[in-house]
C-alpha cells in the first residue's frame, strides 16, 4: 500500500549552477528530496522529543506518532 506523500517538501524548478558572478541559472531537470509528509513528520517529532510528557517514548513510538500526525495533516490539507 502506497502512502500519500504530499509531493516534494521543497520543490525546485530545476538543477541550477552559479556563474562567475554567483547568479543562478540552469535547465529544468527534477524535483527530488524529502516529501511533504517527511517534513511534517520531522516537525512533529521535534515537538514530541522536546516535550517532557513524552520523554518515556521510544524512538519508534515518536516516529509512529509523527508519521500518523503527518498523514492527518496531509488529509486535512487535501480537504
Amino acid at each position: 500500500m502506497s502512502k500519500e506523500t504530499g509531493g516534494p517538501a521543497f520543490p525546485v524548478d530545476g538543477i541550477v549552477e552559479r556563474d562567475e558572478k554567483g547568479h543562478l541559472h540552469g535547465p529544468i531537470i527534477s524535483s527530488a528530496g524529502s516529501t511533504l509528509r517527511d517534513y511534517f513528520a520531522a516537525k512533529v517529532m521535534q515537538g514530541t522529543q522536546t516535550n517532557p510528557e513524552w520523554n518515556h517514548w521510544s524512538t519508534e513510538q515518536h516516529a509512529e506518532y509523527a508519521y500518523g500526525a503527518a498523514d492527518a495533516m496531509l488529509k486535512a490539507r487535501n480537504n
